[in-house]
């Protein structure tokens, strides 16, 4: 078996639910995609943007306790629980882990859960071709769920799971065909996620300040052709003061004399203008006619490139 990591099949986003009796519907998870790659001898985990997870997550590794396969790639999304809720602020506090003698400590505090729903890979034999009505029957044939490790169940009525989703708050659901083979780095509309709320991924350009502290970030996305784009300031949601003291501490090595932007950003006057290297994943309403977000929250600063922060 090739170990060697892959991008996975992406939904693409609608506000339409597709109907007929080959669609069935899953909840939307608030978490990190994380496939778990498994050659007979060896766990490896593996984010979206191929970059290895094996250590934040070491519970995940001892893949007899809830996998029979002798080889195997599984397909999930990496949980934590705030309040009885998924938080990807908590999430991403095991995730953005990089002294990994931490994660010992952190795990006590946050613990995760992984909710499967695809697999790829089946005792020595790529499954991704198949039909995914077929890659479900193998999954449940051989996990085991446990507290820490689920399958993620499918319901047949799109709507009626979407109302249940926002009286919860949560993120979203997943439409997907039945008859979908997977995409290995592909994303059409045989998969379809249709969002409780909106968000995007941008990159930092510049700060305000308070007292000395940042209380607020200018964020930024590029279009096709390269261009840095304002697209609004946020200065509430899930960071905390101490995440905002060390943010001050970390931006000092990218400060710059201009703004990165090609558009004027309102807060001109109190900027502070940074090399956009820091991203963040934004929650917000929806975009304004001048170009912003409406009513930005942050959620947690994320492992993305810049380049990735793109302009819908």
């Amino acid at each position: 078996m090739d170990m060697k990591p892959i991008i996975p099949f992406e939904p693409i986003r609608t506000e339409v639910f597709p109907q007929g009796e080959d669609w069935i519907a899953q909840v939307k998870w608030d978490g990190v995609r994380v496939l778990t790659y498994y050659d007979g001898s060896r766990v490896q985990l593996f984010n979206r943007q191929l970059n290895e997870r094996t250590g934040q997550y070491p519970e995940l590794t001892p893949i007899e306790n809830y996998c029979s396969a002798n080889s195997v790639i599984l397909d999930g999304e990496v949980i934590a629980l705030e309040k009885g809720k998924p938080s990807f602020h908590q999430v991403m506090k095991r995730d953005g882990i990089r002294r990994l003698e931490k994660v010992d400590r952190v795990k006590q505090q946050i613990e995760i859960s992984y909710m499967v729903f695809d697999l790829l890979f089946y005792n020595g034999d790529w499954v991704n071709t198949l039909p995914l009505k077929e890659r479900q029957k193998i999954l449940h044939e051989i996990l085991r769920p446990q507290e820490r490790v689920q399958v993620v169940d499918n319901f047949p009525d799109a709507p009626s799971l979407f109302e249940a989703i926002k009286g919860q708050d949560l993120e979203g659901i997943v439409c997907k065909k039945l008859s979908s083979t997977y995409a290995i780095g592909g994303k059409d509309n045989r998969w379809q996620k249709v969002k409780n709320y909106r968000d995007i991924i941008a990159a930092v350009g510049g700060v305000t300040l308070r007292d000395g502290i940042v209380n607020a970030l200018l964020l930024g996305a590029y279009d096709s052709e390269g261009q840095f784009w304002y697209i609004g300031h946020a200065g509430t949601g899930k960071l905390t003061q101490s995440d905002w003291q060390e943010l001050t501490h970390r931006i000092q090595p990218l400060r710059r004399k201009v703004s990165p932007f090609v558009n004027r950003p309102a807060r001109m006057k109190e900027a502070i203008w940074l090399e956009p290297e820091y991203t963040v994943k934004v929650r917000f309403m929806e975009w304004t006619g001048g170009g912003t977000l409406r009513q930005p929250s942050i959620q947690a600063f994320v492992q993305v490139r810049p380049s990735e922060c793109r302009l819908e």
